[in-house]
């Protein structure tokens, strides 16, 4: 009976906590769909407005498209997410191992057959502009009573520049081939951002990059292999006047905060990685990261993000199985 009246209570104090919210988002990234799925029926007991894929959301890397069709549908049948597709909006973007190459960009000879795959998984409509597109990135604003939220979802594979590993080096795993030449997003989409921020009246704008974006100390892929088009990024948040922008990451296998200031924006930068769904770098250290806020969450995990438009305060958790809350953080925005 005692375990009953505590459930309920965790149920209700749940549902209280949630009426307080007004727009929820949930997200995840590096998700094997061999291995059991353990956070479908947590999101969907949460109900976010939005369930948001962060990348590698199948483990395909390879060239044999019948195969990845295959690993599709093997997570479409994963216990509990036919159930979430059919209550929540769903978004995404890939990363390297559903593009279908470890570390591949825009030298991926694949690419075309693939995006088609990863569209037809998120049920995109065949008269959807991203089926003539060259890339997965898109946007879409949610509209409520009390505010509005605008999502970006950045390809950061499609167009990208080829990289080549740093020799003699522990730093830095990997560099640009073309450094201070390559690109990360190529030149029509970072059009398209660049319109998509500044024409942007949403009272919150979140942008999901598969890599990391402020993090930049590590040896792995990151925006920092790139870093004019790092600075770039940051330039766009701070002139298109966008309001409190925030970053979503994942293809890490841990989850972290990170935080920094950019000079004239009126408001901290948060990046908040969430990784991974299904394994997680179980025998993780220690990593530098000078803009790390908290601790890293090196167990499987998703991420959420809860709005208040008249408070105008964003709180941010890890999750795990049961719900749990691994870690939270939270922000007031001007």
């Amino acid at each position: 009976m005692k375990k009953i009246f505590l459930l309920l209570l965790s149920i209700c104090f749940n549902s209280f906590i949630y009426s307080q919210n007004d727009f929820t988002i949930a997200f995840g990234s590096c998700n094997k769909s061999s291995i059991e799925n353990l956070f479908w029926d947590d999101i969907v007991f949460l109900n976010p407005n939005v369930w948001i894929w962060g990348g590698d959301n199948i483990y395909a890397d390879t060239n044999n498209m019948e195969e990845m069709k295959a690993l599709y549908k093997a997570q479409w049948n994963q216990k509990g997410y036919k159930e979430l597709t059919r209550k929540i909006k769903i978004l995404g973007t890939w990363d390297d191992h559903d593009y279908g190459k470890n570390d591949a960009g825009e030298e991926y000879k694949m690419k075309k057959e693939s995006q088609q795959l990863f569209l037809d998984f998120l049920q995109v409509s065949t008269s959807d502009s991203r089926r003539k597109r060259e890339g997965v990135y898109h946007s879409e604003i949610f509209k409520t009573k009390k505010g509005s939220v605008k999502i970006i979802i950045l390809d950061t594979r499609y167009h990208r520049s080829s990289l080549t590993k740093k020799k003699n080096s522990s730093q830095k795993k990997y560099i640009s081939s073309k450094f201070n030449e390559g690109t990360i997003l190529g030149k029509k989409q970072w059009n398209w951002l660049t319109n998509e921020l500044h024409d942007s009246k949403a009272d919150f704008n979140i942008i999901m990059s598969s890599i990391q974006v402020i993090s930049s100390e590590h040896r792995f892929e990151k925006w920092e292999n790139f870093p004019h088009e790092r600075k770039r990024l940051f330039e766009l948040i701070k002139t298109s006047k966008a309001k409190n922008t925030i970053l979503l990451s994942g293809d890490r296998h841990i989850s972290e905060f990170s935080k920094t200031s950019i000079k004239n924006l009126p408001y901290p930068l948060i990046e908040f990685t969430s990784s991974g769904l299904t394994h997680a770098y179980k025998g993780f250290k220690s990593e530098l990261n000078s803009n790390r806020v908290g601790n890293v969450i090196f167990r499987e995990s998703f991420g959420i993000l809860k709005f208040n438009f008249e408070s105008k305060k964003v709180i941010f958790q890890m999750r795990g199985n049961g719900n749990a809350v691994l870690q939270e953080f939270s922000q007031i925005y001007p």
